[in-house]
């Protein structure tokens, strides 16, 4: 918590920082408690800024973020100006649900990656976005940059949460990491998740809870031949990863489809995807993990066979999007309608949108 009786002052790039009452045993944690608010200066620029030489006390840097403090002193901290970034802003159109100077909610295209990376350095999520902010972009991580604390696939459309200073990131970033986001999608996939099932009685990891609702619980971690892959391991291996789905409609007699929603309680790579599939149940269109299925004609009728044979993408969606604003403690959810790819899939399936 942050002691108002601090006597700060901004002097050019130098934030004086006076330590104060009961201060926590070592420098960074002292700081990361002293420093103000309005400085935006997140834990880990302050590890970085102590790392390089940027926090000294009577003159002399301290470079060791566990060295012992005590009350009444004062560090000088040089703030060194947010740097340029090397990617390109691109004039990209955007749907934007929310925006304020700490945070932006986008509503992301299929199509569009996240991030740039070989092979798509441009007409990225954060090329658009430099463009979008202009020169309001406070800056993350000391660089003028976006801070991404989730990202979607560039096949899956939906809700993302960007944070535009260092303050906003290091909130949603520890939002993140405690689960307490709210993330919900929705999936049209193979089969239909059911707690009558006994071959989904059969699956490692898999359970059922109150309401029909399907636990997947397993390890995430790459394929061990394939690298662009992730795959379900147990024993250690691999980062704990607990996906839950519910099936909200059902397609074909016997059902051969469903619509489902399904909610993170961690976030790993392509997770629903490995864990619907893992389940037999993989995504419609799915190419990576779906294992394309040939539906029953009987079931659906020949138009719906033919539309999810056709369907190009892995049938995924983020629909729901809920967080606490990092800076003014705001409860905030936002909701997204389904792409028209999905809606015209389900139509073809007999679903009444």
């Amino acid at each position: 918590m942050v002691n108002p009786s601090n006597p700060i002052a901004q002097m050019g790039p130098a934030l004086l920082v006076t330590i104060g009452e009961d201060p926590p045993d070592r420098l960074d944690k002292a700081l990361v408690r002293d420093v103000p608010v309005d400085a935006s200066l997140s834990r880990s620029r302050l590890m970085k800024m102590i790392a390089d030489g940027l926090v000294a006390l009577d003159g002399t840097p301290i470079t060791n973020p566990k060295a012992r403090v005590e009350e009444g002193q004062t560090y000088t901290l040089t703030v060194e100006a947010v740097g340029e970034v090397d990617t390109v802003a691109e004039d990209i159109p955007l749907t934007v649900l929310w925006e304020d100077a700490d945070l932006i909610v986008i509503d992301k295209p299929v199509g569009m990656v996240v991030h740039p990376a070989p092979g798509s350095w441009t007409g990225t999520l954060v090329n658009a976005l430099l463009y979008h902010f202009g020169g309001s972009l406070s800056g993350v991580g000391g660089e003028k940059r976006p801070g991404i604390v989730h990202r979607i696939d560039k096949e899956t459309s939906g809700l993302l949460v960007v944070a535009k200073s260092d303050r906003a990131h290091h909130g949603l970033a520890a939002q993140f990491e405690a689960h307490t986001v709210n993330r919900r999608y929705l999936a049209i996939v193979n089969g239909a998740p059911d707690a009558a099932d006994p071959r989904l009685r059969g699956i490692e990891g898999a359970s059922f809870e109150p309401g029909n609702i399907l636990r997947i619980a397993t390890n995430l971690a790459r394929h061990k031949t394939d690298r662009q892959r992730q795959a379900v391991f147990f024993n250690g291996v691999g980062r704990h990863a607990v996906t839950r789905a519910r099936t909200l409609a059902t397609f074909g007699l016997p059902p051969v489809a469903a619509l489902v929603e399904c909610w993170l309680e961690t976030g790993r790579t392509h997770q629903i995807r490995v864990h619907m599939a893992h389940a037999g149940h993989g995504l419609i269109g799915d190419p990576t993990y779906g294992r394309r299925r040939k539906v029953s004609e009987k079931a659906l009728g020949a138009p719906a066979v033919a539309a999810v044979a056709a369907f190009p993408r892995q049938a995924l969606h983020a629909a729901t999007l809920g967080f606490t604003h990092p800076v003014t403690g705001d409860a905030l959810e936002f909701s997204s309608d389904l792409p028209p790819d999905m809606r015209d899939l389900l139509t073809a399936l007999g679903h009444d949108i």
